[in-house]
């Protein structure tokens, strides 16, 4: 099977992410992008950013070497019966749909050669961490790992753990966002401005995170044992925590929005797969 016109995306699905993959593509590649959607104002937004913006997924993805389908699981029918079979073929398809596995996604969409990834909302500055599942590595994976490391990291992993890697990186923006928002707030409820407050707890994040990618502290805990000293201040807030359970509320966090990624998947692909046996 050949792949062409490798040099024209399409983008399905001008949502937040749909959005973020048009802008990072068009700032840092010479790749021409086409990004469909059905509202007027997402569709002004991608023309804005310099993508031909449409509601023609069919031609989007006839015209495209590379699909990127950002749309919403259960909006998924609604573009198969949009796309005629025929303009899926020789094309490298990347799914971003939660729950949507590559067996559905082969039966769905003959022809193609599809690939089934998790980023998250930080896609939109260059810094997602997006896992791949698994799927044979040849010279087709290595075109997908380099057009997705546009975005930011890219972590090969058994498909099993994309339920996980959702609940965790991909809805992992909106609740770091949660824990950046509270800390500020504390600082505000102790006397502190919240726009500094709020720049504070950006930089203590962001610091944070490099310490520890620097392997100094090769286990979060012994970060944490080195900023805690006897009758301090780090352990009198380490208390609140502790009694409050927040260690096993924020675990407990994780592993509901990974259950869910199941239950959409379980939901969605029964769709899919009858929508296929029908058409």
């Amino acid at each position: 099977m050949t792949y062409n016109n490798h040099s024209t995306v399409a983008v399905l699905g001008s949502g937040k992410i749909g959005l973020a993959f048009v802008k990072q593509i068009l700032q840092k590649t010479s790749y021409r992008v086409y990004a469909t959607g059905r509202r007027s104002e997402t569709l002004k937004t991608a023309e804005s950013l310099g993508a031909l913006a449409l509601r023609d997924n069919n031609l989007a993805v006839r015209e495209s070497g590379i699909v990127v389908i950002a749309v919403k699981p259960f909006h998924f029918p609604q573009l198969l019966s949009e796309v005629e079979p025929e303009s899926w073929k020789g094309k490298i398809v990347v799914s971003l749909m939660a729950g949507v596995k590559l067996d559905t996604l082969r039966a769905a969409i003959p022809g193609a050669r599809v690939f089934r990834a998790m980023p998250n909302l930080n896609s939109y500055v260059g810094f997602s961490s997006t896992a791949v599942a698994e799927n044979g590595y040849d010279e087709t994976s290595r075109t997908v790992e380099e057009f997705l490391k546009i975005f930011g990291k890219v972590y090969w992993v058994p498909e099993e753990y994309l339920d996980i890697w959702t609940g965790l990186a991909g809805s992992g923006p909106a609740f770091i966002a949660e824990i950046i928002d509270a800390m500020a707030m504390g600082a505000v409820a102790a006397g502190m401005p919240r726009e500094l407050s709020y720049e504070a707890v950006l930089d203590v994040l962001e610091g944070t995170a490099r310490l520890l990618r620097s392997r100094l502290y090769q286990h979060p805990g012994q970060l944490r044992d080195a900023v805690t000293t006897p009758a301090g201040t780090t352990i009198k807030g380490l208390m609140v925590l502790e009694s409050g359970g927040v260690k096993a509320v924020l675990m407990k966090m994780v592993e509901e929005a990974s259950r869910r990624s199941r239950e959409i998947g379980e939901e969605i692909n029964l769709k899919i797969l009858e929508k296929i046996r029908h058409r």
